[in-house]
């Protein structure tokens, strides 16, 4: 049932995943005891399949149970304890509660460092995810640090072509990609893609993320022509690998669409978008974080257009959604209160606009920080907006 269960799971079939995941961990309770660790196994993938679903309340409940049952029955110091901490930092940093997600990555590090040593792939694991909460924070020196670390441990342990080094090639890519490395990111992006092809195979779902990734940089650069072709063959691709409403296969959509609003394709954007967003909502739930994804990204194409009132009616939605589901304080929340004064902006509400975006970047500053890029280029913006020097500024999208 369980290996069913993961099948199900890895086909993004999360309601078939949960039903047999929630019987496997009943019986197993019962059968084995609550601290067995069969059972806390069968709890961490039911937590998996929540956290997926962007759950991040459930899972957080069970993630907690079995950390602390871990702690209890292994010791504080087991390997199965220390993934258990890595899977509740996680869930912290989906929810944008990036302190506390630091504080256990760190622990687990260094834990893991002692343990297990410097090289070990679990250790490897625990610098990658702390890396990753450094990138969110947009403090990239540290992130990239660590990933470098990450990089060569892997190269030197596990070869320069194993999926794990790869994985780590991708993150670090990712981040010179936050810091307008286009370059660095490319190269690394392309030797990444050509060793999953001959490695994993063309239709694996780590070389259609590899192609995805290359992708995003090519379009950050301009290169549209490039970043669709790649698009459109990972997403005809995961249609037929993985499913055409399997999530993987509708972020390779939604990848698309944005390829096509940047060049200003609106009605092929739209088109694909509102899939994208339908599809989700039967799929993943109307308020799933991909969910809301897909509905922002609508808005973007229609406030490009000029459609104000039905950019407006998606973000208010979007807004208040993320507020119920996320948080008022979640970095998603935020950035949707920026795009929703981005398009009163647009269709001359100033006032409302100004007032939106400054108490968004109230937030910002204390839950982000004064020199994350997201909250330094809405500070800039609102000084432009205050100037009323009548300049036209993008949304961060």
């Amino acid at each position: 049932m369980a290996n069913l269960a993961l099948t199900f799971w890895n086909q993004g079939r999360w309601e078939e995943a949960e039903q047999l995941e929630a019987q496997v961990m009943e019986t197993s309770k019962t059968k084995l005891g609550e601290d067995h660790p069969d059972t806390l196994r069968s709890i961490a993938s039911l937590a998996s399949t929540y956290w997926n679903q962007g759950r991040w309340e459930e899972a957080e409940q069970l993630e907690v149970r079995v950390m602390k049952i871990s702690k209890t029955k292994l010791g504080e110091d087991h390997p199965d304890t220390l993934t258990s901490m890595g899977n509740l930092a996680s869930t912290y940093r989906k929810q944008g509660r990036w302190k506390e997600a630091e504080e256990l990555e760190l622990l687990v590090m260094e834990t893991s460092k002692t343990k297990l040593g410097e090289d070990h792939p679990d250790t490897m694991i625990s610098m990658g995810n702390l890396a990753s909460t450094y990138r969110k924070e947009g403090r990239w020196d540290k992130a990239e640090e660590l990933e470098l670390l990450v990089m060569e441990a892997r190269k030197t342990k596990l070869g320069e072509n194993h999926p794990d080094t790869l994985t780590s090639m991708g993150n670090l890519a990712s981040t010179y990609r936050k810091q307008g490395r286009w370059k660095e990111a490319e190269e690394l992006e392309l030797l990444v893609m050509e060793t999953s092809k001959t490695k994993l195979g063309e239709d694996h779902p780590d070389t259609l993320t590899s192609m995805g990734n290359l992708a995003s940089t090519y379009r950050k650069q301009g290169r549209w022509k490039e970043a669709e072709e790649l698009e459109l063959l990972v997403m005809e691709t995961s249609k037929t690998k993985l499913g055409e409403d399997h999530p993987d296969t509708l972020t390779s959509m939604g990848n698309l669409a944005s390829t096509y609003r940047k060049q200003g394709r609106w009605k092929e954007a739209e088109e694909l978008e509102l899939l994208v967003m339908e599809t989700s909502k039967t799929k993943l739930g109307e308020d799933h974080p991909d969910t809301l994804t897909s509905m922002g990204n609508l808005a973007s194409t229609y406030r490009k257009q000029g459609r104000w009132k039905e950019a407006e009616e998606l973000e208010l939605l979007v807004m208040e959604t993320s507020k119920t589901k996320l948080g008022e304080d979640h970095p998603d929340t935020l950035m949707s209160m920026a795009n929703l004064a981005f398009t009163w902006k647009s269709s001359g509400r100033d006032a409302e606009a100004i007032s939106l975006l400054r108490g968004c970047l109230a937030k910002q500053k204390k839950i982000l920080g004064s020199s994350h890029p997201n909250t330094s280029s809405h500070f800039e913006t609102l000084l432009a907006w205050e100037r009323n020097n009548g300049a036209d500024y993008e949304c961060l999208n």
